[in-house]
């Protein structure tokens, strides 16, 4: 673990954060809805944040886990580290912020999160933190407009976008095309006696489902596990 045990999470101002998301996440972007954040310290400087808040999407994803009512699940929206922190920094941050939910929000009993195997990755992070994998699919939200900007659906359909008859069906129609790549869907149980209600999908399907990317690249599992070991 090395100088990872030496990495302090605490929670941090959504102003410091998203300043921090959009220099470091890949897309630039950060999720509106986010309202709980994450900042990872070491050497008394941020070099990490981990952005919660409730899902988009919730009426189509709170019945995933039983029981369940609407307040008691997150997602995890954002994640975006800088190249200071050490090896496993990702997954002990994961796990501190865990611990931090469990103490001071008791009532979250699942926290549900999203890997980019379009652009990003397939979720290596999530399964080294205990993630189960419950969806594999290709993606259909991840548009190229036709200026070579890259917009979610969603945010086409929940903006101002929207209001001036530029949503998505719009753009569909008129040039953005679904970027090519799978889209993985990950969910970590707080409350064990919770139970996930569809198939826990075992992590070779990856390969098996040509879903496997490492750092913006396409990869198999394999080939990825030699990378880290």
């Amino acid at each position: 673990m090395g100088r990872a045990k030496e990495i302090i999470v605490k929670v941090i101002p959504s102003k410091i954060a998203n300043e921090f998301v959009k220099k470091n996440h890949y897309s630039g972007k950060v999720v509106p809805n986010s309202t709980l954040h994450f900042g990872c310290f070491l050497d008394e400087k941020l070099h990490g944040v981990m952005s919660y808040g409730c899902s988009m999407q919730k009426s189509s994803i709170i019945t995933l886990v039983k029981p369940c009512l609407w307040n008691e699940m997150l997602e995890l929206n954002r994640m975006a580290f800088d190249n200071y922190l050490p090896k496993y920094s990702e997954s002990r941050c994961i796990a501190i912020s865990i611990k931090l939910l469990k103490k001071n929000a008791p009532h979250i009993k699942w926290i549900i999160s999203y890997a980019d195997g379009c652009q990003c990755g397939d979720g290596t992070i999530y399964r080294a933190s205990g993630f189960q994998l419950t969806g594999i699919k290709q993606n259909t939200t991840m548009l190229l407009m036709p200026n070579g900007q890259i917009m979610a659906d969603k945010t086409l359909n929940n903006s101002n976008y929207k209001t001036i008859g530029q949503s998505a069906g719009y753009w569909k129609k008129n040039g953005a095309k679904a970027i090519e790549g799978k889209q993985l869907r990950y969910i970590y149980l707080i409350d064990k006696t919770c139970k996930i209600t569809v198939p826990i999908i075992p992590f070779s399907k990856i390969d098996e489902m040509g879903a496997g990317m490492y750092k913006g690249e396409k990869i198999t599992l394999a080939s990825r596990q030699a990378i880290e070991a």
